[in-house]
């Protein structure tokens, strides 16, 4: 069992829940859906849907296809992984922006944790 923990702003915010309802019904069915495998049969019962960000500690969930979405997550511990951002990719290459927000919002995370 992994537990998924939303992150959450210092004012109460949860921008993957914010994501989520801007999506269709469709598009939220297969996010949750994603979510719950996590939950319930843990990180290995996604591996097609994940890939490592490089040299950062970020994962990503890879909604691909016509609904090609992104949803930036971190594992905090063997039992727990926390969501930082989601949102729809446009272009073949992750915006920069988008990787340097969900950092912030890690590194941010992390200080509210001490």
């Amino acid at each position: 069992m992994t537990k998924v923990i939303y992150y959450t702003t210092l004012s109460g915010e949860n921008p993957v829940s914010n994501f989520l309802d801007t999506l269709n019904p469709k598009q939220q069915s297969k996010l949750i859906r994603i979510f719950t495998n996590i939950e319930v049969y843990g990180l290995q019962s996604i591996l097609p849907h994940v890939k490592k960000m490089g040299a950062t500690p970020l994962w990503e969930i890879r909604i691909l296809g016509k609904d090609n979405m992104r949803v930036f997550y971190v594992i905090v511990t063997d039992k727990a992984v926390l969501a930082l951002h989601g949102f729809i990719k446009k272009k073949q290459k992750t915006p920069v922006g988008e990787i340097s927000l969900t950092l912030n919002r890690y590194r941010d995370w992390l200080n509210r944790q001490k």
